[in-house]
């Protein structure tokens, strides 16, 4: 895995670390906030207050939006609604760190009603200090612990989103880095808001047809292989690439990216990383064929699917699946995938592909799920039916204001116990502090994709 590293530049060491995590932790927060200036806090609820003005659909009428720009901005979605009647200048601010992923537009705060109350979310850092400013959001990749807020303050939870896997950041992979957060929204189900589905827009997208076996047979007379693997992001964690380099020994795939290139695609215009990452119909259509798709995650971790499992399924190819050790949990029957890890070796997994491509009857078995009812599987349904959020469905909101509601609804019933532990003078307890746990985010340590580590040579 190489050196320690986050951000641009080398991390020196695990004594700065250490030291930065005991600051998040809360180290000095107290004297910090003793010696906080008036003139901080001034000029925080000045710059709040001026944007508390503009926020909510009432201050679009003063700012004489155009009616294009109105048309955008209503699509920002600001909660299901509440009876929460306070003013903006009495809800808890909620403040996006991570400012990119703001899901509002066109300002930099709004009012957000959630089922339990209402909160500000702003991505303006001036309010970082501000009393109100009761948690702050971060995006994990973008997360450096040397750049965090610090020290960090005793009325304020940190909350965080990453649906990526701990390859974007491992420092989010150490319990010491996850339980520097008090929210989570992870690919883990165990996660405060699981995100597990985020490549999955609902059923009907597995449910698609699929491209007749009769034409699939017509493309490998072609020549074309039975097995596509389509990967330009090369040497990750899963250590993939070693295992489709053994698998190509035993049984013809066709590669037309980056890693372990042997084929090109038809086309200049297919060769364009957006046609994959858009899903373009010409691109869809042409890897359609394949009967078997290599679907190998960058990192192996429970509940960590993206859209390597979900799109051949959609498309009607099998995956060839490394990756979530649990995946069998989210399939939506017993003979969807072929799993990597059932077979000793490559070879053999190239001789049962071998037999599947001969024997169409057999084939069809793994596309049972497409057929009216062939989805058996409760937990996938009943998970994508309690999903309050959606996937490339603007009727509903993204997982990014589920989440920001999510927080809202936590924030205001802390606060809440809050003030009911001070007007007891004690006799109510106060609301202990919630912490994220390894289970959120942890993944267990990189393996070599093929073999073991002893087999490595020094330079691997």
């Amino acid at each position: 895995m190489g050196g320690f590293r986050l951000g641009c530049g080398p991390w020196p060491g695990y004594a700065r670390f250490w030291v930065t995590l005991a600051l998040a932790w809360g180290t000095g927060a107290v004297l910090a906030m003793e010696g906080l200036g008036l003139e901080e806090e001034e000029v925080a609820e000045v710059e709040l207050a001026g944007a508390e003005e503009q926020c909510g659909a009432e201050g679009w009428a003063q700012n004489a939006v155009s009616a294009g720009a109105a048309f955008v901005a209503a699509a920002s979605f600001r909660g299901p609604g509440n009876n929460d009647t306070r003013s903006n200048k009495a809800l808890p601010i909620l403040l996006w760190w991570s400012g990119s992923l703001f899901p509002h537009f066109p300002g930099d705060t709004e009012r957000i009603d959630c089922p339990r109350g209402s909160c500000l979310v702003t991505r303006s850092r001036r309010v970082a200090r501000h009393r109100r400013t009761k948690a702050l959001i971060f995006y994990g990749t973008d997360f450096r612990a040397y750049e965090a807020p610090l020290p960090r303050l005793p009325h304020q939870t940190w909350a965080l989103f990453h649906e990526e896997s701990p390859m974007n950041n491992y420092i989010l992979s150490h319990s010491a880095g996850i339980q520097l957060f008090n929210y989570t929204a992870t690919f883990r189900r165990e996660s405060d808001y699981p995100l597990t589905l985020q490549w999955l827009p609902d059923v009907g997208y597995l449910q698609g047809p699929a491209v007749p076996l009769s034409e699939k047979d017509a493309w490998r007379r072609k020549g074309y292989a039975p097995v596509l693997y389509m990967q330009s992001h090369c040497d990750v964690p899963s250590d993939r690439d070693r295992y489709v380099r053994e698998l190509m020994k035993y049984i013809q795939v066709d590669s037309y990216g980056k890693c372990l290139h042997n084929r090109e695609l038809p086309s200049e215009r297919l060769k364009d990383t957006s046609t994959a990452t858009t899903e373009d119909s010409e691109f869809m259509t042409f890897i359609a064929k394949y009967k078997f798709h290599l679907a190998l995650e960058n990192a192996i971790c429970d509940d960590y699917m993206t859209e390597k499992l979900w799109r051949p399924m959609h498309l009607g190819a099998v995956p060839i699946y490394r990756g979530s050790p649990a995946v069998r949990d989210w399939m939506p029957n017993n003979l969807s995938i072929i799993l990597i890890d059932d077979f000793d070796s490559p070879q053999e997994l190239a001789q049962y592909l071998d037999f599947l491509d001969k024997n169409g009857e057999e084939y069809m078995k793994y596309l049972e799920y497409k057929n009216l009812d062939g989805i058996k599987n409760q937990f996938l349904l009943e998970s994508l039916e309690r999903r309050e959020w959606g996937v490339n469905d603007m009727t509903l909101p993204n997982y990014l204001n589920g989440f920001e509601c999510f927080i809202c609804d936590r924030e205001n019933t802390r606060v809440k116990e809050e003030q009911e532990h001070k007007k007891s003078h004690g006799k109510i307890p106060a609301p202990r502090p919630h912490i994220a746990q390894f289970k959120h985010m942890g993944c267990p340590m990189p393996t070599p994709g093929f073999g073991s580590v002893e087999d490595l040579s020094g330079g691997d």
